[in-house]
């Protein structure tokens, strides 16, 4: 039976539920480790799993859920287009759907704004193919039945306004890192304002060297919050975005915390207000993962802070100027 969690209306009309099972291992690959996830997340109410080309395990996922015996209309499934195929859209599309073994996608997601070569070598800013040019590839997709709905991943507002100014299809989602300690709130009332719903990944964080926990895992104000609820840190963070009106992709294998992630608390407003403030405090305004590059170039995957439109400084802080 599926989780009764609340399902969000993209501005295309299509619904999707609000939580969802992210299928990246951690590094590429999983095979059977991620088959069984995925197989034990639909058996216990997950109806929204959320891949990739890059996590090199769609068809794993895709065996997964022919196998479920659920029917794959009640399965809402997402892939994304690799850096290295931002020439070949359609191509690359095709490989990722035979991969999974289904007749379509409900979500195909631009992973990330910058392109490669085949290679892997990083194409600079500006040159051919610019998101624009991605992006209208990815509105042709639509026209073949298999892909219900298309959108981004690690767009800024400044890499959503370059793609805003051309686009005929409004990307139905951006899905980003968001947590306590990088809310976001500028980027979602810019989304919202265009019809953009934010899907969180990595809600959860991400433990800091030398750390067993995210460091919001530990915040008193959480703490305090999930043992009022009698719930856990993890359930707290969900129950939050989810409040925000976002999608959330958690990931576990742990089938206990897994259950436990799907069920939403019924926060109240000091609750939210409480959370919505963790990143003011001095130091915890930051991004949890570990691509950041502080070196001279200061280069993430080709392009600078300011080419993404990111407000990052050292250690993954965000500037507060």
């Amino acid at each position: 039976m599926a989780a009764s969690v609340p399902y969000f209306t993209f501005n295309n009309g299509l619904k999707v539920p609000s939580i969802g099972m992210g299928c990246w291992m951690g590094s590429p690959g999983g095979g059977e480790t991620v088959e069984i996830m995925v197989k034990n997340a639909l058996k216990h109410g997950y109806r929204h799993l959320d891949t990739a080309f890059g996590y090199a395990n769609e068809e794993h996922v895709g065996k997964a859920i022919r196998e479920s015996g659920i029917p794959r209309e009640e399965i809402f499934v997402t892939t994304k287009l690799p850096n290295k195929h931002h020439h070949k859209v359609h191509e690359s599309f095709e490989t990722s759907l035979k991969a999974l073994g289904l007749d379509y996608v409900d979500l195909y997601l631009v992973h990330w704004p910058q392109s490669d070569t085949e290679d892997g070598e990083h194409i600079p800013y500006g040159q051919y193919p610019t998101v624009v040019d991605t992006w209208r590839q990815m509105e042709q997709l639509l026209n073949n039945g298999k892909v219900k709905s298309i959108g981004v991943s690690n767009f800024s507002i400044k890499t959503l306004n370059e793609l805003l100014s051309y686009c005929t299809v409004v990307p139905v989602t951006n899905q980003v890192e968001v947590h306590p300690c990088l809310p976001s709130f500028e980027l979602q009332e810019f989304c919202e304002s265009k019809g953009i719903l934010i899907t969180a990944y990595s809600p959860l964080g991400r433990p800091l060297p030398g750390q067993a926990k995210p460091i919001f895992f530990t915040d008193p104000d959480v703490v305090g919050i999930a043992e009022k609820h009698g719930a856990s840190p993890a359930q707290v963070v969900i129950s939050w975005g989810v409040k925000r009106g976002m999608i959330v992709i958690p990931k576990s294998e742990n089938i206990e915390r897994m259950k436990a992630n799907i069920t939403l608390l019924d926060l109240a407003e000091d609750d939210v207000v409480l959370l919505n403030n963790i990143y003011k405090r001095p130091g915890m305004h930051k991004s949890l993962l570990t691509y950041h590059n502080y070196t001279d170039d200061g280069l993430i995957f080709g392009w600078t802070y300011e080419q993404l439109g990111w407000n990052m400084k050292k250690g993954g802080i965000v500037k507060d100027d």
